[in-house]
């Protein structure tokens, strides 16, 4: 049984959890940024829990040597940061489909948070 599912905006890409995933963490780095246009929100998942069930549009790209990015080749929407270690894969928080009951867990890089940015909500 499926502990979550999702996919990208044309639906080219359908992926499904078969484990637990973690809470979102809030990513403000020049990376995640310029990535997503605003800041990165990711869960996270074992990679043995991740199923890929539809990847005809699915490309990767090595964003530096310590990670690698999955986005649709189609619509362009970001779905995976998988760092090299390959401990975890992470997933794009908005292309999981509701509900998740996950909840932000906390921000990281605050030092680098976009000036019309302002974390509010009560994540650490």
């Amino acid at each position: 049984m499926p502990r979550a599912a999702g996919g990208c905006l044309c639906g080219a890409v359908r992926y499904t959890v078969h484990g637990p995933l973690r809470n979102i963490r809030i990513c403000h780095c020049t990376m995640c940024r310029r990535l997503h246009s605003s800041v990165g929100a990711y869960s996270a998942c074992a990679p043995e829990h991740l199923r890929i069930d539809s990847d005809a549009t699915l490309r990767w790209y090595r964003s530096s040597p310590a990670a690698r990015r999955g986005f649709c080749g189609r619509c362009g929407a970001m779905l995976f940061w998988e760092p090299a270690h390959g401990r975890h894969v992470s997933i794009s928080a908005g292309s999981l489909d509701d509900p998740t009951g996950l909840r932000i867990q906390d921000h990281l890089y605050l030092e680098d948070e976009p000036g019309f940015f302002h974390s509010t909500d009560s994540g650490p």
